[in-house]
């Protein structure tokens, strides 16, 4: 079964104003999206919420020296601030549960294997 990583982007802004109400409510519908993925006959490897962007630390290896620095890479509204990772049939099963998945946007990516008999994409 091919696994899948939905990336959670959403306006973290939401976090200001957010009540205890509300956050039950989103966590509510965050484990009715796992229920989602059971029954799809798939299976959820792992997910996470983020912390704030602000409190991200940036790691540069691309200059001769590596360099960190406070906060995220670039100013975005909309942030990445959380994951799924899923074993489900197929991209178009992942792509309907992406639909369900309680998030402004769902980046859907296939998981490459690193085992050690894998081969370099194709």
């Amino acid at each position: 079964m091919p696994t899948y990583m939905f990336l959670l982007h959403d306006d973290e802004s939401w976090f200001d104003t957010v009540s205890p109400e509300t956050w039950a409510e989103e966590m509510t519908k965050h484990r009715a999206f796992s229920d989602a993925v059971r029954a799809a006959g798939g299976s959820v490897l792992d997910g996470a919420a983020l912390e704030r962007s602000s409190l991200a630390t940036t790691v540069d290896n691309t200059g001769d020296e590596p360099t960190v620095t406070d906060g995220p890479f670039i100013e975005t509204k909309e942030v990445f601030g959380g994951y799924y990772v899923v074993d489900v049939a197929d991209l178009d099963v992942a792509i309907a549960l992406a639909e369900q998945c309680p998030s402004g946007h769902v980046e859907i990516r296939p998981v490459m294997s690193t085992d050690d008999d894998s081969a370099p994409p194709v």
